[in-house]
């Protein structure tokens, strides 16, 4: 625990933002306003209702905000749910929403708020968080797989459905899933910076049966200049994942040549 909580200090301090739980209204208005600037709703109203939002903290849920000179500039909500394993039903954070502002992106806050959620679940007892994420958003791919140290478990085409905010909207919703357990060597291997990228081909000559699914090098970007070529690399990966996991193979690393690098388990 106090090897956790000194990684998010450093995490604090390298991105210039301090993080704290949210749980009255007031405060809970500051995730939604980041929440809102992120993922602006078609005609207006809020992502998520303030409302809503204190009644999953009540029930034991997770908010939180970064905070730069007392600006909101990042938030993240999360609630508790279960999975099974080994027959019996366990205990994890789904982390539902996380997002910076985008004149702070790319500034490490992302990773400091992933860290105070690392710590508040290991102050609850849990020790496992879950997230989605798009699979094409090469950065993310990154930070979770080699930063955080995440295992990736399942792929879902389209699992929310259409989305009209003004990221996700006209494209679909393809997600990987990440499990990140928080106390696991892994993590702390991540938090030493000691998860290194996977040279694929370094692998394959010591007969090691790997493959690679590349990605695009800024599909944000690309999504805004040329939507048949993004639609085309959504399909593409979509089918090489679908085909991977069915195959089982596993994501077990970010590959140095941009993409998911994958090894054959069974």
């Amino acid at each position: 625990m106090a090897d956790a909580q000194a990684d998010l200090e450093r995490a604090e301090q390298r991105a210039g933002v301090r993080v704290r739980s949210l749980t009255e209204v007031s405060e809970l208005l500051d995730a939604q306003h980041v929440f809102d600037e992120v993922w602006p709703p078609a005609g207006g109203g809020t992502q998520v209702a303030s409302n809503m939002m204190r009644a999953i903290v009540h029930a034991g849920g997770y908010a939180c905000a970064a905070y730069r000179d007392d600006e909101p500039i990042g938030a993240a909500l999360g609630f508790v749910g279960r999975h099974r394993a080994e027959g019996e039903w366990h205990g994890h954070l789904h982390s539902h929403m996380a997002a910076v502002l985008d004149p702070y992106r790319d500034q490490h806050i992302g990773s400091a708020l992933k860290l105070h959620q690392r710590v508040w679940s290991l102050e609850q007892g849990i020790d496992t968080v879950v997230w989605t994420f798009d699979p094409l958003v090469r950065r993310n791919a990154r930070v979770n797989l080699v930063k955080l140290g995440v295992d990736v478990e399942g792929f879902e085409a389209d699992f929310y459905g259409p989305m009209d905010d003004g990221i996700n909207s006209g494209d679909p919703t393809d997600r990987l899933f990440a499990w990140w357990r928080v106390d696991s060597p892994r993590v702390h291997a991540a938090m030493r910076a000691e998860v290194a990228e996977i040279d694929v081909d370094l692998l394959a000559a010591q007969g090691r049966d790997v493959r690679v699914i590349a990605l695009p090098d800024d599909i944000v970007a690309l999504r805004s200049q040329d939507g048949v070529a993004a639609l085309e690399w959504r399909l593409r990966v979509r089918e090489e994942l679908h085909d991977a996991f069915a195959s089982g193979y596993r994501v077990t690393g970010f590959a140095t040549i941009g993409g998911y690098a994958l090894e054959r388990t069974s």
